[in-house]
């Protein structure tokens, strides 16, 4: 503890060096850990990592209780995130030698919400490449980014806690795991699919056999047999 009971200055180089050596030594139990490095000051670069981050940024019981992770985030702080079907697990850098358990939950999109989505992708993602990339038309970015009805998470359907002392209600470790994500999806906006519950390739299926059922319908032909998802994405170049 330093003067008048406030704690010594820790630079960000210190922080930094601080949680490089928590890696390591993580990483001598569990060699498949896999913390987040940012680059520069910039948590998210891409359409679906900076898409998290400001879908998260816009509800007002986020806005003013996250920020406090960026820094977290930045600092390397946290030490591993692993994201599974509807479930995040993570572990972050405490301001001692220790680090804390960070579960963050998201609910599964309802039947009637993946109706939705189904109904408005028709016939408009051409391939799982410019879906990867945010290269889609705008109506499905509205879909994606709409607040409550979007596919990114509104507040009511996050849920979670931290082995952490802290008593607020989003400490500044799960602040940090939330940053993180946008991070990770940077890497793999799959991911984002997976922490949804959503079928992605189903997604693509039912919009291409609309655009082929439609083509057929033009040219006056019925089709006689269900395309098979190997032939689709071959045909496709998805």
């Amino acid at each position: 503890m330093g003067y008048y009971g406030y704690k010594p200055y820790v630079s960000v180089e210190e922080k930094k060096a601080k949680a490089r050596r928590s890696v390591e030594k993580l990483k001598k139990k569990n060699p498949n850990i896999a913390p987040i490095y940012i680059e520069g000051n910039t948590i998210a670069k891409t359409w679906w990592g900076k898409s998290w981050n400001r879908n998260l940024e816009s509800y007002a019981d986020f806005s003013n209780r996250i920020a406090r992770g960026r820094s977290y985030v930045k600092n390397g702080a946290v030490l591993d995130l692993q994201i599974e079907q509807g479930k995040v697990h993570a572990l972050v850098q405490g301001s001692g030698r220790g680090y804390y358990n960070v579960v963050i939950e998201i609910d599964r999109l309802s039947q009637s919400k993946w109706n939705h989505i189904s109904a408005i992708c028709n016939r408009k993602i051409d391939s799982l490449e410019n879906l990867i990339q945010g290269k889609f038309p705008k109506e499905l970015e509205v879909l994606f980014t709409t607040k409550e009805d979007g596919i990114f998470p509104h507040p009511k359907e996050i849920h979670f806690e931290c082995s952490c002392p802290d008593i607020a209600v989003v400490c500044k470790h799960v602040a940090a795991v939330l940053y993180g994500i946008g991070s990770r999806l940077d890497q793999d906006p799959l991911l984002f699919f997976t922490l949804r519950e959503i079928d992605v390739e189903v997604l693509i299926k039912k919009s291409i056999e609309e655009k082929m059922n439609n083509l057929l319908k033009n040219a006056d032909q019925k089709s006689e047999r269900t395309i098979e998802d190997s032939e689709i994405f071959d045909l496709f170049g998805v």
